[in-house]
């Protein structure tokens, strides 16, 4: 692969060049003719193009350089189902409201990858906007999402992540293929919306809110920051038959749901 610019690495830029992984991620993504595609961070097309030989209905394309944006634009003109869009992906989520459900797909950038899908996690409306996210992490970043508790890589991440969202881990992904060259391998997940979650709540940033505080001591009990969330009203524990004496690694994710939902009961 020639680059027509130097990658720029305040844009977390690798992109993803080897064939067999974009043909088996296209293959998990099942695309019928009446699937609409968006394509977050596409690069220099090489994911695009595969989507495209599918024929689905229409594929946004979003890109934030401007310069491989216009290279796009130019290498899909002759595509009428696939539209080219310079922009931030956080505009993009602001201004776009779809009547149809939509397949996400993305090799996201290391930098801002957790930020993008803690967006898609929090939205107010669900179910959301789309009916799959098929998202590729940094391998480090996978394994916190897919973490259980009592293990070091739990903690916020997957409390967020599996609220709301089925969370299949489909294969790693080595480091050569991309180029640049990162310095650790990927992991392609895919992310399916809970229609009716058990826990729901009227804000979704309560949980994120929750969540901050409980874990902003991860080796201590969370007795303090407990206490903290709950105005030092120590029968809200007993209610959820809440050992105060735990830490919150060692706590279940249904926990921490629970904890959200009595906190908007009493508090909100």
């Amino acid at each position: 692969m020639i680059f027509l610019q130097r990658p720029k690495k305040s844009l977390g830029q690798n992109f993803l060049i080897d064939q067999n992984i974009i043909d088996k991620i296209v293959k998990i993504g099942n695309i019928k003719e009446d699937n609409i595609i968006l394509d977050i961070g596409a690069g220099y097309g090489n994911l695009t193009k595969k989507i495209a030989y599918m024929n689905p209905k229409k594929i946004f394309a979003i890109e934030k350089d401007r310069k491989l944006a216009h290279l796009l634009k130019k290498k899909f003109q002759n595509y009428k189902n696939i539209i080219i869009i310079n922009d931030d992906i956080f505009n993009f989520f602001k201004k776009k409201h779809f009547n149809q459900k939509l397949t996400v797909f993305g090799n996201l950038p290391y930098n801002i990858s957790t930020q993008i899908l803690s967006s898609l996690i929090l939205l107010k409306k669900w179910p959301p906007w789309y009916n799959c996210l098929l998202l590729m992490f940094q391998k480090e970043v996978a394994e916190r999402i897919l973490a259980k508790e009592n293990t070091k890589e739990f903690g916020r991440l997957a409390v967020l992540c599996n609220w709301r969202l089925e969370v299949k881990k489909h294969f790693d992904i080595s480091k050569n293929s991309f180029l640049p060259k990162p310095k650790i391998n990927s992991t392609l997940l895919s992310f399916k919306p809970i229609e009716n979650n058990k826990y729901n709540l009227k804000n979704p940033k309560t949980l994120e809110m929750v969540t901050r505080i409980l874990f902003s001591n991860k080796r201590k009990m969370i007795n303090k920051n407990f206490l903290k969330l709950f105005n030092n009203d120590r029968f809200v524990a007993k209610s959820l038959n809440l050992d105060l004496s735990r830490r919150p690694g060692e706590l279940s994710k249904d926990t921490f749901y629970k904890i959200s939902t009595k906190y908007e009961e009493l508090l909100n």
